[in-house]
């Protein structure tokens, strides 16, 4: 009985196993037998999309505006592609082509799934699917974003790219040094038919002072009616003290010499920027530490004499205070009335002789011929109580010889004496005097610096290249641009800048040379000073309707400068662009914002929609780039622009 239980026992638990396992076993064939079928399914149907993928791309090819939205299928069209409307069906299999529009982010220009971005008409979102219901319903698809096939560009670059174009208070001018032949930038100014980095081909004038005498220093200013410069011929026995030139306004060769004063021999000098006064030292007493004279006749009305007696080397008036250095002393007077003696207010003593003093706000610059602190910044908030606020060592052991100082006070442009194999001229960030950047004059002894119009610095002297011309429109990188050393000369003592009211820029010189003594050089554009001013395009005129996709345009922005631009695509009327009506927009389209610039450049997609008559796709565009400055010695520059477009 055992045995028989046994038995049954076993028969049970195979038939239980049995149910289990067969059906299992059954269902695993028949999967597998799918599996493979399906797998089948797949394979065909990739080729299917592959190939659709393809067509899509050749329709594209040959002919952007093939490329609609909508659901197509693709057909063979004699040698092409074509698409047509709606799915298809293939051996079982439905395909599909969906074609959609493409939108953007407004600030970044990346892919967005939603409406709310910019349309780009340049770009097509592509859906291509295919499935099939047997053995298994499934399907495989694939996206792809195509852009048009056809891209053009334009660019502009030299002067004769720019000159069709319109200037406001901006100036079209060479760009010295450039590989590219007439290579341009644009910038603020107007005026000066020169170029700064050329001085050799602009000397326009030139002027025989009376006597024999060495020319120690200049000062310039413009009038109504002339430019005007003042001499001083400092301790020699021939030659007046100070002379008065006239300079012609519309002809700068034609020089007078109205006036002279020659009371004294005369070393530093100044005059106002009314052109009412003129301040020189004299020489020792009993003459005096600074006399005033009137600018137009150089007759005298008043006089300073300082405590510690001494002769002169500088002379400065801002407001009614006027600064002068004698030895190693700044001194300061009152000028609030110019005549009769006037009363000193304080002093200051010096790191070493003070060799060039120059006053913004409540600070005066001072170069010394200290080797260790060769600019010097006094605090003259007080003028009665003068403080040493800085003293700077430019880091060369030799002693200062002149400074300029821009209006902004954010750089100062320092000369020194001469030694092989050192830096001779520095740009002082003014902001940060740490920063501190030198070049050499490689040769020459410098006696005088200036900074002018159009982001130059000029720096005279002797020996070597005798006038020096750098560009300094970026003041860690500034570079040597040009230079010349007049015939006869071997001392180039001082130099002066001018710009008149119709935007003529000038550096005056005084030299060695007994028969010219007084000469002109000739500025390039940037003359005249503008605080803003802009430049605009002229059209350029695609052949059809296009999309303008980007731009790349080329800047400089110094640290008291700034640059923006807008962009303006709109449709021809009548087939002209010269007529059509330009609608300027920023990045977001609208007219109130500005593209502005990353580094040295302004790099951005050219907005689809904007305001006014703004469209893209358009056939006519323009840009309008924008200039501003509170310094007219340092100037934004657009050098050039590249932009993108598909027809």
């Amino acid at each position: 009985m055992k045995s028989k239980g046994q038995t049954l026992i076993e028969l049970l638990i195979t038939i239980g196993l049995s149910a289990i396992l067969i059906p299992a076993l059954l269902a695993g064939f028949f999967l597998t037998r799918d599996s493979r079928a399906q797998q089948g399914q797949r394979v065909t149907a990739i080729l299917y999309l592959k190939e659709a993928e393809e067509a899509v791309r050749i329709v594209r090819d040959n002919g952007w505006e093939n490329l609609t939205d909508g659901t197509f299928h693709p057909v063979i069209s004699g040698s092409t592609w074509s698409l047509s409307p709606g799915p298809e069906t293939i051996n079982g299999f439905t395909r599909q082509i969906v074609v959609s529009d493409v939108y953007r982010a407004t600030a970044s220009g990346d892919i967005i799934q939603n409406t709310n971005g910019i349309l780009d008409p340049s770009t097509k979102e592509v859906l291509v699917s295919v499935s099939w219901n047997t053995p298994l319903s499934s399907s495989v698809s694939a996206t792809a974003y195509l852009t048009r096939h056809t891209s053009l560009s334009f660019t502009q670059t030299t002067v004769s790219d720019f000159s069709p174009g319109t200037t406001t208070n901006t100036t079209i001018a060479s760009t010295t040094g450039s590989s590219i032949p007439g290579d341009g930038q644009i910038q603020l100014g107007a005026g000066g038919a020169g170029d700064w980095c050329k001085p050799g081909t602009s000397v326009v004038g030139t002027f025989n002072l009376p006597g024999q005498g060495v020319v120690q220093d200049i000062s310039a200013t413009s009038s109504s009616s002339f430019d005007v410069a003042y001499t001083t011929t400092g301790g020699n026995a021939s030659g007046d003290s100070v002379d008065e030139l006239n300079i012609s306004k519309a002809t700068p060769s034609a020089i007078t010499n109205p006036a002279y004063n020659n009371e004294a021999k005369a070393y530093g000098i100044y005059v106002d920027n009314q052109a009412s006064y003129v301040y020189f030292n004299e020489n020792n007493p009993p003459n005096h530490t600074v006399r005033i004279v009137n600018a137009s006749t150089l007759s005298p009305v008043g006089y300073f004499d300082a405590s510690g007696g001494g002769t002169g080397t500088s002379v400065y008036v801002s407001g009614n205070t006027g600064y002068t250095t004698v030895g190693n002393v700044l001194y300061s007077f009152d000028v609030t009335s110019n005549t009769g003696s006037r009363p000193q207010l304080g002093s200051v003593t010096l790191a070493g002789n003070g060799k060039r003093v120059v006053v913004f706000g409540n600070n005066a610059y001072v170069a010394t011929d200290s080797t260790t602190s060769q600019l010097q910044i006094i605090n003259v908030s007080n003028p009665s109580n003068m403080t040493v606020a800085k003293s700077i060592n430019l880091g060369n052991g030799l002693a200062g010889v002149d400074v300029f100082v821009n209006n902004s006070q954010t750089y100062a442009y320092v000369a020194t004496t001469y030694a092989a194999g050192k830096n001779d001229f520095f740009i002082v960030d003014l902001t940060n005097t740490n920063n501190i950047y030198g070049y050499s004059t490689n040769g020459m002894s410098p006696r005088g610096v200036i900074a002018v119009p159009g982001n130059r610095a000029i720096i005279v002297g002797s020996g070597g290249t005798l006038y020096q011309v750098f560009d300094i429109t970026n003041p860690n990188a500034a570079s040597y641009c040009g230079g010349m050393s007049p015939a006869g000369v071997s001392v180039i003592s001082a130099v002066a800048p001018v710009v008149d009211q119709f935007g003529n820029a000038y550096s005056y010189i005084i030299t060695d040379n007994a028969n010219q003594e007084f000469q002109i050089v000739l500025g390039g554009p940037g003359g005249q000073f503008s605080t803003a001013g802009t430049y605009t395009s002229a059209p350029y005129m695609a052949t059809n309707s296009a999309t303008f996709n980007r731009f790349s345009a080329d800047i400089s922005q110094p640290s008291q400068a700034a640059i923006g631009m807008q962009v303006a695509v709109t449709n021809s009327v009548s087939g002209s662009c010269t007529s059509a009506n330009y609608t300027f927009v920023g990045p977001d389209g609208t007219t109130g914002t500005y593209f502005t610039p990353l580094g040295s450049s302004i790099s951005a997609q050219i907005p689809f929609t904007g305001a006014g008559s703004y469209t893209n796709p358009g056939q006519c565009f323009e840009y309008k780039t924008y200039f501003s400055t509170n310094d007219p010695t340092q100037s934004p520059i657009f050098y050039d622009i590249t932009v993108s477009l598909s027809p």
